[in-house]
């Protein structure tokens, strides 16, 4: 198992204000989830931007817009292994972190300038942007096992996430209230939807800083050995753990379910707007209300997840939110009026906090000490093939079927029916007990 830095040797004991700087990451680049992949951009590329493909051929905006975000997620799970072991080698954590943030902040504000049928150049600055939020997501989890020791791993990975929600919910009030205020003065959507995408890189950009100032780097550095370059060695170091997974089963075990529930999980987070818009009516405003709903409802199952894992398990805790999701698509495929539609957004929501923070807790649980972002470097190659396989297999069944969301958001149950069979043989304890041997083992090299 991780050992967390404060029981290290020559590190510098993990402060409050470090946890919160830590935790505060993820109320900041919320927004981009929120506003971006979720509630408003998503459904205007598609209503706006890429409108008059769908003219010609119905379901086409949709199968761009995932065909996208499947390019972004495939770069990071090429690119993410190999960074995350170079950070661990090199003690550069914190300095890609600052770079993938300022990366996503300007590309972010970048999607405010492309207007209609300027889909191309739309669609370049998504997925520069998504690579950029995809690398912080890894690298600031990578980042947990140094803070928390085992047994509060699941609290504190919880306290980001829900911290993360309301970071949302912020974002898209102000968005709101700025979508608002432009409706009644006579604006449409490509004039302030742009707008909320300058929110939502100012938001990011602030409420970061304290996580770029306060947030300490505890890797050692370990000297390169002699020719041998940064991609060279980060390539083989990701060759020597996947070489090493015998050792690992249940991580590896782990790392596969989170691949199947996580590409249903993907699916949800970026199709939910455009299939309520184009299923039942809802308009940009209800769409917004509805997110900021389910942010809510996130925020409190993923903190009481957190408390859930730490005392009851992790397997047991996921295995109930896995059945929840299951629950809620069924009834998302089976609503006829947004009442019912409200019931299952709200149980997404407490579904995808549970799953979220526990799925980052449970993989830190079962990772070596030395190799956190290594790990978590291939956490997020798992989470990017799921963010490949879930969204791209929804716009193809929606193209296929000649846009029918209906059918599409029923492809994403196979995804969480097989994550549930895959989690009964991961075995928690004996995959800490492993994690804990390989520390003895073989820390660095």
């Amino acid at each position: 198992m991780s050992q967390p830095a404060d029981s290290q040797v020559s590190t510098p004991p993990v402060s409050k204000r470090e946890l919160w700087s830590w935790a505060l990451y993820d109320f900041a680049n919320s927004g981009y989830a929120t506003v971006v992949l979720t509630a408003i951009y998503s459904a205007y590329f598609v209503a706006v931007i890429a409108a008059p493909l769908d003219v010609e051929t119905p379901g086409q905006a949709t199968l761009l817009w995932t065909l996208a975000i499947g390019l972004a997620n495939f770069i990071v799970l090429v690119a993410g292994p190999v960074i995350g072991a170079i950070a661990d080698r090199r003690a550069l954590k914190k300095q890609f972190l600052v770079f993938a943030s300022l990366l996503c902040i300007c590309s972010t504000a970048g999607l405010a300038y492309p207007g209609p049928d300027q889909w191309l150049i739309a669609l370049s600055l998504l997925v520069l942007s998504s690579v950029a939020f995809a690398l912080g997501e890894n690298l600031i989890a990578a980042f947990l096992p140094e803070l928390a020791t085992g047994e509060k791993m699941g609290r504190i990975s919880g306290y980001g996430w829900a911290l993360g929600y309301f970071g949302g919910l912020l974002t898209l009030s102000l968005s709101l209230l700025y979508i608002n205020h432009a409706t009644a003065v006579g604006d449409t959507a490509s004039d302030y939807v742009p707008v909320t995408l300058l929110i939502t890189a100012v938001i990011f950009a602030v409420a970061s800083l304290p996580t770029l100032i306060f947030l300490r780097e505890r890797t050692p550095q370990v000297p390169a050995a002699a020719g041998e370059s940064y991609l060279k060695e980060g390539l083989g170091r990701v060759a020597k753990t996947l070489r090493q997974a015998s050792r690992l089963p249940d991580l590896f075990r782990f790392l596969a379910c989170l691949v199947l529930f996580q590409a249903g999980v993907a699916t949800v987070i970026v199709v939910a707007a455009i299939f309520a818009a184009q299923e039942l009516g809802f308009s940009e405003q209800e769409l917004i209300v509805l997110i900021m709903v389910v942010n809510f409802t996130a925020a409190l199952g993923a903190f009481a997840f957190g408390f859930a894992q730490d005392h009851w398990g992790s397997i047991p805790s996921l295995t109930v939110a896995l059945l929840i999701w299951i629950a809620a698509i069924v009834l998302a495929f089976f609503a006829e009026s947004r009442p019912w539609l409200w019931l299952s957004g709200n149980l997404i929501g407490l579904a995808m906090g549970a799953t979220q923070a526990g799925g980052r807790a449970l993989v830190g649980r079962l990772t070596p000490a030395f190799r956190n972002a290594e790990i978590f470097g291939l956490w997020g190659l798992a989470s990017r093939a799921a963010a490949i396989l879930g969204p791209i297999s929804y716009g193809i069944v929606a193209r296929l079927s000649g846009g029918d969301q209906r059918i599409a958001m029923l492809s994403t149950l196979c995804f969480f029916v097989a994550g549930l069979l895959m989690l009964r043989s991961v075995n928690e304890a004996r995959g800490m007990a492993a994690a804990a041997q390989t520390d003895g083992d073989d820390p660095i090299d």
